[in-house]
């Protein structure tokens, strides 16, 4: 892959990473559930008239947007909002590797290899001794939301896989489908649900408030995670994948906790304890082997035929 290329995919990873700073800032004034809502308004609109529909029934879409979307992002905001660290969440959030093995074998009859086995097995050790030896300042309950976030993830992963081409589905941030078309489309299914979630759980008052008071930190944050993160992000990402064999640009997804983690430590002073550090070490490994990023590659000989 060109020096020009490699350098998007770390942007991408940069920004992707940085994303769970803007989260953490937005939850601060504005209610996750109605925070979610308002980020993926802004992702539709305007981009819902100006991006094409993506090549799959409207009800694969808005059922991907349901788990990539929603489901993940609804939970991971309310982790977030609860006390999850960011930088934290940005490397729990990695397990979504693992657990898109696991469910594609039991959803698509996808069996493991011998490695992705021992990966899962890994993956899960480093995840319990990260949720095991978390912080005090990490609660139980944000870490667990936190896992789901992934495991929603996983599934919209599984969905993509069985809607498209298997071949990345399991490492690329949301599969071979999810261009920018399906990140527009998929959106559909969030601000409606999102913004009933807020009314019931907030209350019409508390939701009027916030729309009509929104911080700086709050429209920033937004702008990020819907422009940057979700629009320009995606956008760059799937053109490399369109571009370059998807083992050339999967394994830059590693990056994402490294960017989380070093900005949480930059920004907020968030350093994990020895246990995090541990599990995290452990997680990552499992999420490379089960990836097939410590995979050697198969060396090519020319025949002598071939020899000129």
């Amino acid at each position: 892959m060109p020096l020009r290329h490699s350098l998007l995919a770390v942007l991408v990873m940069a920004i992707w990473g940085t994303n769970f700073l803007a989260i953490d800032a937005g939850v601060a004034d504005v209610p996750p559930a109605l925070f979610v809502a308002v980020r993926f308004v802004v992702v539709l609109l305007p981009a819902i008239f100006l991006v094409p529909r993506p090549a799959a029934p409207l009800k694969d879409v808005l059922v991907v947007g349901l788990f990539l979307s929603l489901g993940q992002f609804g939970l991971m905001y309310t982790a977030i909002w609860l006390g999850m660290p960011p930088g934290l969440a940005s490397l729990v959030l990695q397990a979504q590797v693992v657990f898109t093995v696991l469910f594609a074998s039991v959803a698509l009859r996808e069996r493991p290899t011998t490695p992705q086995l021992v990966g899962v097995v890994i993956g899960a050790v480093g995840l319990l001794v990260v949720g095991v030896g978390r912080s005090a300042a990490t609660p139980g309950l944000a870490f667990l939301l936190t896992i789901a976030a992934a495991a929603s993830w996983a599934t919209g992963n599984v969905i993509v896989r069985r809607l498209g081409s298997p071949e990345q589905a399991a490492s690329a941030p949301q599969g071979p489908l999810a261009g920018l078309s399906m990140t527009v489309w998929s959106a559909l299914v969030v601000p409606v649900p999102m913004f009933g979630l807020a009314l019931a759980l907030d209350g019409p008052a508390a939701v009027g408030y916030s729309l009509t008071h929104l911080s700086t930190p709050a429209i920033l944050s937004t702008l990020y995670t819907a422009w940057l993160a979700s629009l320009v992000g995606y956008g760059i990402w799937n053109t490399l994948l369109a571009r370059h064999r998807a083992s050339a640009v999967v394994p830059f997804t590693m990056l994402v906790p490294v960017f989380g983690m070093t900005g949480a430590w930059l920004v907020l002073g968030e350093v994990p304890n020895a246990a995090e550090g541990v599990g995290g070490a452990l997680l990552l490994l499992g999420v490379a082997i089960t990836s097939g990023l410590l995979r050697r590659p198969t060396r090519r000989y020319r025949t002598s035929a071939s020899r000129t």
